[in-house]
């Protein structure tokens, strides 16, 4: 198993910090889909007792990130394209809320956040590539003045963080996506709110239908390799 072993400072809540980190190995990727999560090896890693590890393991099964394994303990839960598929609804309406509210403030979205976007295109880096695209929607979040949006979306991300670096480590981010951006951003910075709504929506649906395609496609040739 790979350890995501983080030395932890001193705080009032180390269950919030097994959390976060645990959260974020998901996410990134370094704690595969189906890892088993052995609470000594955690608080050995963490420098912790194993309560806040019990404790955050059980907010993560709340949130979806693990499940029960075969047999005892708990293990990463396996990316599922209907769920995912579900995750992306709420995305697309909050992200088009966020971009009405936006355009309705005439906001202009940081140009280096496209300029930093493109860049990491180029490279083939994936989580740069997945950072960037995070970086752009919460800067329409930010930019709708509503607060509650990004706190909404935020929990919703890391599932699709995950998705994300499955399929983007063995399959192109699609060439078009900071064209899109860029096309969203400009109806924002215009007050077009009717038209950055459709754009968002496009962008999400397009990404909805493409990450969950892929998943699929490489659920079905792990599945056919494990009975080959």
């Amino acid at each position: 198993m790979t350890n995501p072993s983080i030395q932890l400072t001193t705080a009032p809540d180390l269950v919030e910090q097994v959390y976060a980190r645990l959260l974020d190995a998901i996410s990134e990727g370094s704690l595969q889909a189906g890892t088993r999560l052995n609470q000594e090896e955690l608080a050995a890693g963490f420098a912790v007792s194993r309560q806040p590890v019990l404790q955050a393991l059980r907010l993560l099964k709340k949130d979806g990130f693990v499940e029960d394994a075969p047999g005892r303990g708990v293990q990463v839960t396996q990316l599922d394209v209907n769920w995912i598929a579900k995750v992306y609804q709420v995305r697309g309406s909050l992200d088009a809320l966020a971009v009405r509210l936006a355009a309705e403030r005439g906001a202009k979205i940081d140009p280096e956040v496209m300029k930093q976007g493109r860049r990491v295109h180029q490279t083939r880096d994936v989580q740069a590539m997945i950072q960037a695209d995070l970086a752009f929607h919460r800067a329409i979040y930010q930019a709708s003045g509503n607060p509650l949006i990004a706190q909404s979306i935020e929990l919703h991300w890391h599932h699709l963080k995950r998705v994300m670096g499955a399929v983007l480590q063995s399959s192109e981010q699609r060439q078009t996506v900071w064209d899109e951006h860029e096309a969203i951003a400009q109806a924002i910075a215009s007050g077009k709110a009717d038209v950055a709504v459709r754009l968002v929506q496009e962008h999400v649906h397009e990404a909805s239908v493409q990450l969950t395609a892929r998943l699929s496609e490489q659920i079905q040739h792990l599945q056919t390799g494990a009975q080959a």
